[in-house]
């Protein structure tokens, strides 16, 4: 086993070096400086050695120089590993001294034993018989010896001030941070104690929301089994199939709350303004609700004061449109006798004019103590009735974050027992006079004979879809191709020229809904595109039409709405 003297003052690199030699297969010997070296040296000679250069007591070329003096050492071959600020001259000092290689720090460790089996071949092989010393005068050695080691001193004093600077800006630097960080560990503990809070909030919230959904689930999963019973009357069936379809509605519900809320929290829901009718939107409310609250028993007002016929707005009529349907809809669910009464009205202040909005009604009322906690996330209100602990509880707090979005406030009036009243205000942005249809669309009932038959694109990864929506459009379409992504939806596209209507989901694998649109009306502007997506999110309307599509329709999809599309836009 050949045996490697390896000699360092600094520990870890003896080390490092002795791990590897001793990999390979070496036996090592270690020293600090180079007269331990050299004493270790003439008593028991190595096969090689391997030295730095600045070293204490004895450097590492004065250790060369007396290696090679030796009969007994000058044959054995010496590298010098060093990586103190070399110079070039360092290594042709290093050789005119006697050394037989002058590796530069650092090397990767196969490359390190490859020059150092290569300097033990040529030892062994007689390329190398020993290096000695170039004859020259010592006056000219010496003279060279300490201009090198003069260099590399003032070399090390130079990085050592440099060093020294370095430090001091680190340090100046390390305090300002500690301070910062300091700052910082007051802000996290108290957005600690903040997400500590909110994260009891959102974990009652959330074990609400596994009720509220497993309920009407229930009722769906529950009533479709019964249906399957053989021996049901068609009144039963009927009944049934109610009670599904008010589970699935209440569902509905559920969900798209928590997609809005969702969306509001991580700050992605923004206002489109668009010109509004507000009597139209007022009157289209009224008529939506109306049989829903006369089955209760109840009265349904409406109050439209000091607006004319024709006042047009610029708001977003989709989010005033929740607020509306949201706080009426809580008026209806609270409400058992008595009546439900909304409106608008202008109204002024120190800022200009403004619309006020009201729902009031006679149902089971607020607490004071509660009325700000009413539109809070995740928060609920105590309140007896059991009607109350139904719903996912972020009604108000949608509403109330729309309202902040289309610069207004919200605010409620109320007394336990003798009902509310809700009060909203908007910003009052009249556009024209001139009354034109701008409100809520009713469509009126499809009839069979009224369009033709029709070629349709079916683009929709779920199957389950794909079979409700050919089921639903089988009596008006002549030809169904039905395909699974948008890359697929482009192809059948230009493969059939005659395509009349595309239904296009949006979210599809390998290309979404929007994608392919765009590049189907590169090549084709006249076939109907109308994109069916269970986003169901605010904006998703205009990113339709941008796309390309002529409409938009929501899943779940209600085949009268789906069917009233198509022939709204068929008939064009």
């Amino acid at each position: 086993m050949k045996r490697v003297l390896i000699v360092d003052d600094i520990k870890e690199n003896l080390y490092l070096l002795e791990s590897l030699l001793k990999g390979y297969g070496y036996a090592t010997v270690t020293a600090n400086n180079g007269a331990e070296a050299l004493g270790l040296g003439l008593k028991e000679p190595p096969d090689l050695i391997i030295a730095d250069i600045l070293m204490p007591v004895m450097d590492g070329y004065t250790l060369c120089r007396e290696w090679k003096k030796d009969d007994t050492l000058k044959n054995i071959p010496f590298i010098f590993y060093t990586a103190t600020y070399t110079h070039p001259k360092d290594g042709e000092f290093a050789l005119s001294l006697g050394a037989d290689r002058f590796i530069i720090k650092p090397q990767e460790p196969e490359d390190f034993m490859n020059i150092i089996e290569q300097v033990l071949s040529e030892f062994r092989n007689g390329k190398i018989q020993g290096s000695l010393i170039p004859e020259s005068s010592e006056v000219s050695m010496l003279k060279e010896y300490n201009e090198t080691l003069i260099r590399k001193m003032e070399d090390r004093m130079i990085k050592s001030e440099e060093a020294e600077m370095k430090i001091r800006i680190y340090a100046s630097q390390l305090e300002q941070e500690i301070e910062q960080r300091k700052q910082a560990e007051l802000e996290l503990i108290e957005a600690l104690k903040r997400a500590e809070e909110s994260d009891g909030l959102k974990s009652a919230f959330l074990a609400n929301m596994s009720h509220e959904i497993r309920t009407p689930m229930n009722g769906i999963l529950g009533f479709a089994e019964l249906l399957k019973e053989p021996d049901l009357t068609g009144e039963q069936q009927q009944e049934y199939i109610k009670i599904i379809e008010k589970s699935g509605a209440r569902m509905l519900n559920i969900i798209n709350d928590i997609v809005d809320i969702s969306k509001i929290e991580s700050g992605q829901m923004k206002a489109t303004l668009l010109e509004t009718n507000i009597n139209e939107q007022l009157e289209f409310i009224y008529k939506l609700f109306n049989r829903e609250v006369e089955q209760k028993g109840l009265q349904l007002l409406l109050k439209k004061v000091s607006l004319p016929p024709e006042s047009i707005v610029e708001t977003d009529r989709e989010k005033l449109y929740a607020i509306l349907t949201n706080l009426v809809k809580n008026s209806i669910k609270y409400t058992s006798k008595g009546f439900i009464e909304f409106g608008c009205d202008i109204a002024e202040n120190g800022h200009g004019l403004f619309l006020q909005y009201f729902v009031k009604d006679t149902g089971i009322g607020i607490p004071q103590n509660r009325h700000d906690a009413i539109f809070e996330r995740f928060i609920q209100v105590d309140v007896v009735d059991k009607m109350a602990r139904q719903g996912a509880g972020l009604g108000l707090a949608i509403s109330k974050a729309y309202v902040e979005m289309l610069g207004g406030k919200i605010w409620i009036e109320s007394e336990e027992g003798k009902g509310s009243t809700f009060w909203f205000t908007i910003p009052y942005l009249p556009v024209s006079k001139n009354g034109f249809n701008i409100g809520q669309e009713v469509l009126t009932p499809i009839e069979e004979n009224q369009i033709k038959k029709l070629k349709i694109i079916i683009a929709e990864d779920d199957k389950s879809s794909s079979q409700l929506i050919s089921i639903i459009i089988r009596k008006i379409a002549g030809e169904i191709i039905i395909v699974e992504n948008g890359t697929e939806a482009v192809r059948a596209c230009f493969e059939n020229p005659d395509t009349d209507l595309i239904l296009m989901d949006i979210q599809m694998p390998i290309m979404d809904g929007y994608e392919a649109t765009r590049q189907i009306r590169q090549f084709n502007t006249d076939v109907i595109i109308i994109a069916q997506t269970a986003f169901a999110l605010c904006g998703d309307n205009e990113k339709a039409i941008e796309a390309g599509c002529n409409d938009y329709v929501s899943k779940p999809i209600k085949t009268s709405n789906l069917l009233n599309l198509i022939s709204k836009h068929a008939k064009q």
